[in-house]
């Protein structure tokens, strides 16, 4: 019987024995899916795992480690540079390391699929992370929100707050060296996705910083050291 075939992306590969290799693949009905991808080395002639290559695979197997069993290219694409791939390569390590594997999300699928095509046009690399990065929270029941603080009240804009992973939001009267403070109006811009608005993206770039650290550990991005890698453009710490 052949396998259903699921849209799906691959976030990452590594060689496995003499001519595969395994592969991390976000799909639609699968979620993050780890599988063996035979001959996915040293062939001239087939598909190969490529990041960012939007595919139609067949997994089997019953075990956590799935077979792929058939792949082919699902449409055109562009390829990510720069900032972008680094961008691109963030988010992959994003899924692998926060999504529960075979755990199928179509709100992540499809919101991973929006910031690709995002970061493969003209649009600004910062607002498409962190949109990103909110929505893989909420998904994964780790939002809260913008707009109220842990007692309820409104966040308001001439007001700063600090964020606490079991509370949430709160206000601080008083700020230290120790304690960045997360204005009030960058945190009502971003329950807006109001990216042009002052404040705004410093203000989600600490905050998605400190939501996600809660939940990383405290292993560090590997992706996240690209942008501060010799050769590449380090005033554009997007992560």
């Amino acid at each position: 019987m052949q396998a259903p075939l699921s849209p799906a992306y691959v976030l990452h590969s590594r060689p496995y024995r003499d001519s595969s290799a395994l592969v991390d693949l976000l799909s639609l009905h699968h979620g993050v899916q780890r599988v063996v991808w035979r001959g996915a080395r040293g062939q001239r002639k087939g598909l190969t795992p490529q990041a960012f290559m939007p595919l139609l695979v067949g997994l089997v197997g019953r075990s956590d480690l799935k077979t792929l069993a058939q792949a082919e290219t699902a449409g055109p694409y562009r390829l990510l540079q720069g900032q972008a791939l680094f961008s691109g390569m963030y988010l992959n390590e994003l899924l692998i390391r926060l999504m529960p594997p075979g755990d199928p999300q179509a709100l992540i699928f499809a919101a991973y699929q929006h910031a690709l095509e995002q970061l493969a046009g003209p649009a600004l690399v910062e607002p498409v992370l962190r949109q990103f990065e909110w929505q893989l929270l909420e998904v994964m029941g780790y939002g809260f929100s913008l707009t109220e603080d842990a007692r309820g009240d409104p966040v308001l804009p001439d007001q700063q707050y600090v964020w606490h992973a079991d509370n949430g939001l709160l206000p601080v009267k008083q700020l230290t060296s120790s304690v960045s403070g997360l204005p009030g109006a960058g945190l009502l811009a971003m329950a807006q996705a109001d990216w042009t608005a002052p404040y705004a993206l410093r203000t989600a770039k600490l905050l998605m910083r400190q939501a996600l650290a809660a939940h990383l550990g405290d292993r560090p991005l590997v992706s996240r050291q690209l942008f501060s890698t010799p050769g590449t453009d380090s005033k554009g710490d997007r992560l």
